[in-house]
């Protein structure tokens, strides 16, 4: 487990860090398979940008969560980390 992991896990015991980490956990789901898969391939934001003939803020636009990434872009991204992208709905 990752120093962060176990950080995590000792800050959600404060009711304050819960509360904050709950109210945003929504807005950040979308990109955790994006960084998760960034980290596996050992790369930080600024190579996947170079390799997807990207800026480093387009990639952090696409991890972020916010926005309306295209296909193609998380297709490219997919490619650089070394996985395949997938779309998936989930009911409401």
């Amino acid at each position: 487990m990752s120093t962060l992991d176990n950080l995590h896990r000792k800050w959600m015991k404060d009711s304050e860090y819960q509360t904050a980490f709950n109210e945003t956990k929504p807005e950040f789901e979308p990109a955790q398979p994006l960084i998760q898969a960034r980290a596996e391939a050992g790369l930080t934001e600024k190579p996947v940008a170079a390799k997807m003939k990207a800026s480093r803020a387009a990639v952090a636009r696409l991890e972020s969560g916010r926005g309306k990434p295209l296909g193609t872009s998380l297709e490219r991204y997919a490619s650089v980390v070394g996985k395949r992208s997938k779309t998936s709905l989930k009911p409401v």
